[in-house]
């Protein structure tokens, strides 16, 4: 990025508005809300697709699986090009691309694959259609890091994860509760709602913001765009360290996309619950996470970062996952009342949500691993975010007719665990903890409070 250093303005600290006081740059103020009603509308279908698919185009919960697979891989790779692109074309350009691809694939999937009933179209449409949000939300968290004042760029990036996850999958899963359950809305009508709030929240994104850094390149050099993207990929390569963050950060959001593959078979054929009652419980899961997240971070500093994502993620996470899908087989053979039964699996549900946001220092390991380039970096990171839209529904096409759904639940238990081992191995990463020293000879801490450069070994 260009490192020309732009005069004081409303974004920085020395204007101090209720805005910036919380810690969210104030051009961007109507991107933060296109961000969230844009996600809520690419949430609203992730816990319907596989019983629509099932219920009006006979797939079974493997095919829906392979489905949201295909489209997980266009996710991934949009992911970690994401920030290059933005650098390369600004910010704003990579958002209505990414917001371009989403309404035209969606208006395809809609009109021509689900009508025809032509499952190579619903793969092709639907599966090219997940290359649109990753742009659209990545380059405005690139916007984000071009604006936001120095000592005031964690809080903007945190406030950039609220919005994202308030949208997907909380509000999108109550968005689509209300819709069927409140309006008696189809499945098929719920899913053109979820294109009217996309269209929305892209036009208050892209017309509200009026900043004009994120509106041109973002480096002087397009070769340095190359050279970024390059060095992300040899990090990956040969540290064993970044590739260990890109598989905790794919376990950490492994059930999103998972659960809702086989979640609402086993919600409506085991349980003989509603649809509904599991969009609730999603709600629940991601609702009681949002506010743990900045707490989690905050701990991280003080008590370690891979020690506080080995107890407070991994592990808590391996069984408060079991709990969730125990818990209600438990609660009804033991002859408790529908409700209670239900009532219980919320509460496993939240103590989920709480344990996913353990998993928060993670993406500040990722930063240190390579301080000189930490959006190189931090690909690794966002390449775990997307493999995890790819991983989960491969887990439930090839596991589910295996296995079955608690077989997959077991699976998800061992892999928690093994992202606690390999949390132990992240150790020595965070300044002042594990006898890594808090700066380096003649590199002191600078008044606008950026992280000082720390020791590294390459493992």
């Amino acid at each position: 990025m260009s490192t020309q250093s732009s005069s004081p303005g409303p974004g920085d600290v020395e204007s101090r508005g209720p805005l910036q006081r919380m810690g969210i740059p104030r051009p961007l103020l109507w991107g933060f809300v296109g961000l969230t009603i844009f996600m809520i509308g690419d949430g609203v279908e992730t816990n319907i697709l596989e019983p629509f698919l099932s219920d009006n185009h006979g797939f079974s919960v493997s095919l829906a699986g392979t489905l949201v697979t295909v489209y997980g891989i266009a996710v991934a790779v949009a992911a970690f090009f994401a920030a290059a692109l933005s650098d390369l074309w600004g910010p704003r350009k990579v958002m209505l691309l990414g917001a371009a691809i989403w309404v035209a694939f969606e208006i395809a999937f809609l009109t021509l694959a689900l009508t025809s009933d032509n499952r190579a179209l619903i793969f092709i449409t639907y599966g090219l259609r997940g290359f649109g949000y990753p742009l659209f939300a990545y380059g405005f968290l690139v916007w984000i890091t071009a604006t936001a004042a120095p000592r005031q760029l964690g809080t903007g990036v945190g406030w950039f994860y609220v919005a994202f996850s308030a949208g997907l999958p909380t509000l999108g899963a109550l968005t689509a509760t209300v819709s069927m359950s409140m309006f008696s809305l189809s499945y098929y009508q719920t899913l053109w709602v979820s294109l009217v709030l996309v269209v929305i929240g892209a036009a208050f994104a892209l017309i509200g913001v009026r900043e004009k850094k994120g509106r041109a390149p973002l480096v002087d050099n397009p070769d340095e765009v190359v050279e970024t993207l390059s060095h992300g990929l040899k990090l990956f390569l040969r540290d064993r360290r970044a590739r260990f963050v890109t598989y905790i950060r794919t376990i950490n959001s492994i059930p999103t996309y998972a659960m809702a593959i086989f979640f609402p078979a086993f919600f409506r054929e085991d349980l003989d619950w509603s649809v509904s009652r599991f969009l609730l419980l999603t709600t629940v899961i991601y609702a009681v996470n949002l506010p743990f997240n900045p707490f989690y971070g905050w701990l991280g500093d003080r008590l370690g970062w891979a020690r506080t994502m080995f107890w407070s993620g991994s592990v808590a996470c391996a069984v408060t996952m079991v709990l969730v899908y125990f818990t209600p087989i438990i609660a009804l053979r033991a002859g408790l009342a529908d409700n209670t039964a239900f009532a219980l699996t919320l509460l496993a549900g939240a103590l989920f949500g709480i344990s996913l946001a353990g998993y928060v220092p993670l993406s500040a390991i990722a930063v240190s691993l390579d301080r000189e380039h930490p959006g190189a970096a931090m690909s690794t990171y966002n390449l775990g975010i997307g493999a995890a839209v790819a991983v989960g529904p491969l887990l439930v096409a090839i596991l589910h007719p295996l296995i079955g759904a608690t077989g997959l639940v077991l699976v998800f238990f061992a892999l928690y665990l093994a992202s606690g081992a390999m949390s132990l191995a992240l150790k020595g990463t965070q300044p002042g903890f594990d006898g890594v020293p808090v700066t380096v000879p003649g590199d002191p801490v600078t008044s606008s409070g950026a992280t000082p450069t720390v020791e590294r070994t390459t493992t």
